[in-house]
């Protein structure tokens, strides 16, 4: 029989329709494209050597060393949303009402090769993005007009993306989107209904029954949610309790490295290089420390689509089962290769150049 989830933090009631469901094998591709990715192009304006076609200012690039090749780079988005010029002002006009577009948008670009996912990125490529990530994080929430960032992945044009050199986003904003909003005072209504943070206790219960856990490790969990809106819906929670993601250490980073490495590889050849989405949920930077909220990241593979019912009712249509879908991941084995056993290097030599 059809069942009915309603998943805690974010209130959302899923129907987890077992008459049509599929088994997780039916979400596959045919195969991994085979189509070859040179590692360079001349015309790609994010390739080493091509800065020049940017045409954007650089903010930010992470090297070895002065002198040294980079690593990772952070430009302006070519066509921003938000302009980092200007000030926060609102405009109200009886029902009528806007906000300056006032914020920052902005390009990680992840590698300087062409040719690379971050599933079959080595663990050390992966810590430096996420450095860079924390990096221009703390930056930006230390602007007033600031209220809330969004870091986040496009992989592949059913997620959004349009450049395939790796690459993801990070958007600051002069305001609290509705749904964050939403589900903070969520988070506030639980805390102060029991005193626990609904992330955390959310955390434990999966640990508990292990029936949707995809991958462990020291400070991180990888699991299904058990109302998880689409199929193979991803959350990765750190074990520590924490609301803002500029709070991360450098430990936390080469261990959220390692599992979302493994957590992108499974996808990556469990449904055969699905594209995805990725986003970091933190806590609005107005807020800190706070004991009711826990950042964590959410992958979205985009195997299945939204259609009418969705957008006439809110709610959502998993045609996976959670505990199927975790299983099949966890059984999902990953090549050996040359990157997987970087645990130990070392990033005493990085430098964050301005620009």
């Amino acid at each position: 029989m059809t069942e009915l989830r309603q998943n805690l933090i974010t209130r959302d009631w899923v129907i987890i329709a077992t008459e049509r469901a599929k088994r997780p094998h039916e979400f596959t591709q045919n195969e991994i494209p085979t189509l070859k990715i040179p590692v360079y192009r001349s015309d790609c304006p994010f390739c080493l050597g091509n800065e020049h076609l940017t045409g954007t200012p650089e903010s930010l690039r992470l090297c070895e060393g002065v002198g040294s090749d980079w690593k990772v780079r952070v430009v302006g988005n070519k066509y921003p949303a938000l302009s980092q010029t200007g000030e926060r002002i609102r405009n109200i006009d009886g029902i009528f009402r806007s906000l300056s577009g006032v914020g920052c948008h902005e390009v990680i670009i992840e590698h300087s090769r062409h040719d690379l996912t971050t599933a079959l990125m080595s663990i050390e490529d992966i810590s430096s993005i996420l450095r860079v990530y924390r990096k221009r994080y703390s930056d930006l929430r230390q602007d007033s007009r600031i209220e809330t960032i969004v870091i986040f992945k496009n992989h592949g044009r059913g997620a959004g993306t349009s450049l395939e050199h790796p690459h993801s986003q990070i958007a600051a904003l002069p305001i609290v989107p509705y749904q964050w909003r939403d589900r903070t005072q969520e988070a506030i209504r639980y805390y102060d209904d029991t005193g626990e943070c609904i992330f955390c206790h959310t955390l434990q219960e999966e640990l508990n029954t292990q029936e949707r856990i995809v991958f462990e490790s020291q400070y991180f969990v990888a699991f299904i949610p058990y109302a998880a809106l689409s199929p193979f819906h991803i959350w990765i929670f750190p074990r520590r309790h924490s609301s803002s993601f500029d709070e991360i250490t450098n430990g936390e980073i080469t261990d959220l490295s390692r599992t979302l490495k493994v957590v992108l590889a499974k996808l990556y050849y469990g449904l055969q290089n699905p594209d995805y989405n990725y986003t970091i949920r933190s806590i609005p930077t107005s807020d800190k420390y706070a004991e009711y909220f826990h950042w964590y990241i959410a992958v979205v593979p985009r195997v299945s689509l939204s259609a009418g019912f969705e957008l006439g009712s809110g709610m959502y249509i998993n045609t996976a089962l959670p505990e199927e879908s975790a299983e099949f991941l966890r059984n999902v084995t990953i090549p050996h290769d040359e990157n997987s056993d970087d645990d130990d290097f070392n990033n005493d030599n990085l430098v964050y150049l301005r620009h």
